[in-house]
């Protein structure tokens, strides 16, 4: 008998708008996967591209992007530039009909996102957000045993991302930031809270600014009630400069406390359990690829798994990926709200 030959998928071919800090990284992710190519590159400045291209084996290098969109045939787009520029790339891959991933935060405004989202949606285009913190192996596994329900019903959640890593030195532009720990650090805690505990209630936000020569906020505490309103969530966000005796950097602390336990990320990669019957510790550190930077290791090894999950997107009609433009939206909505709280010294209720 004839065995039925299998299909072959061809790869997915895609191109990268941007050539910063954490393009390298990004692109590295992209090539652990099999399933995709990159064929070509844009930055404004052609020579980071070049460089970029050189390292990675990209074919092509523009700095045209409507060059780039009128030559190369693409499944999609990813957009790493900053966030003020997600506008352009957007419209110009929807005018194109190429659907995107798009760099976190998603837009600078909640209403440019959701012009986006809108726009993307009428014209049956994918459109997807990178944020891979979410990913990080930690937190899914975290998140499972949470579901797993052996604690019973959290009443009270603690989420904490304070550093004293040396943030402005990889992005300098951050400093100038009017926007800044909250677009920059709390788009993904508060994803993070959402993807433990659903949607909020209700919403308070206090914020400072600590360091002197920056023009944002770099410290920020949120208070929200989720998990259908049994769960007290404090989200607290720093770039706390010299005030730590051990930077945690870039992993993120959890503690949440149920009725029947409590449930702790602690340094480490460490997740502990604790019961009546006493605690229980292992350590979950992150996959170490030969390209990741060991101070970022938790961080960067992530974006593997958040691109897996949002090519299956891409390549599977009826995938819906964890972190599509419509469920962002959703997480953004809370970093907007929570300046609007901060400013007006106000509850936000949902």
């Amino acid at each position: 008998m004839t065995e039925t030959p299998k299909v072959v998928e061809s790869p997915s071919r895609f191109a990268m708008f941007g050539c910063g800090f954490w393009a390298r990284f990004q692109l590295a992710a992209w090539n652990e996967l099999p399933e995709v190519e990159c064929v070509a590159l844009y930055n404004r400045t052609r020579s980071k591209a070049v460089e970029l291209a050189k390292e990675f084996s990209v074919p092509n290098v523009y700095s045209d992007a409507g060059e780039l969109f009128r030559n190369e045939k693409l499944d999609f787009v990813d957009i790493v530039t900053d966030a003020s520029t997600h506008e352009e790339f957007l419209q110009f891959a929807a005018s194109h009909h190429v659907p995107a991933i798009c760099q976190k935060p998603f837009c600078l405004s909640l209403a440019e996102a959701e012009k986006h989202c809108e726009k993307f949606a009428s014209a049956g285009l994918p459109l997807f957000i990178h944020e891979n913190w979410r990913w990080q192996r930690p937190i899914r596994v975290f998140a499972r045993i949470l579901r797993e329900n052996w604690l019973g019903t959290p009443f009270r959640c603690r989420i904490d991302m304070i550093t004293g890593f040396p943030v402005f030195e990889n992005q300098p532009s951050l400093r100038n930031a009017d926007k800044l720990i909250l677009l920059d650090l709390g788009t993904h805690i508060l994803d993070v809270a959402r993807f433990l505990f659903g949607e909020t209630e209700s919403l308070y936000c206090v914020t400072h600014r600590v360091q002197a020569e920056i023009a944002g906020e770099d410290a920020a505490t949120v208070v929200m009630n989720m998990n259908q309103g049994r769960t007290t969530v404090v989200c607290n966000l720093a770039y706390a400069g010299n005030a730590l005796e051990r930077d945690p950097f870039p992993e993120t602390q959890i503690f949440v406390e149920a009725d029947r336990g409590s449930l702790e990320l602690a340094p480490g990669h460490s997740i502990r359990v604790t019961t009546p019957e006493g605690t229980f510790s292992r350590c979950f550190p992150p996959k170490m690829y030969s390209w990741v930077d060991p101070a970022y290791a938790v961080v960067q090894s992530s974006i593997v798994d958040c691109h897996a999950d949002l090519l299956r997107g891409f390549r599977e009609k009826d995938y819906v990926p964890e972190t599509c433009a419509s469920d962002n939206l959703k997480s953004l909505r809370l970093v907007f709200d929570a300046y609007k709280s901060a400013h007006e010294h106000s509850t936000i209720r949902y």
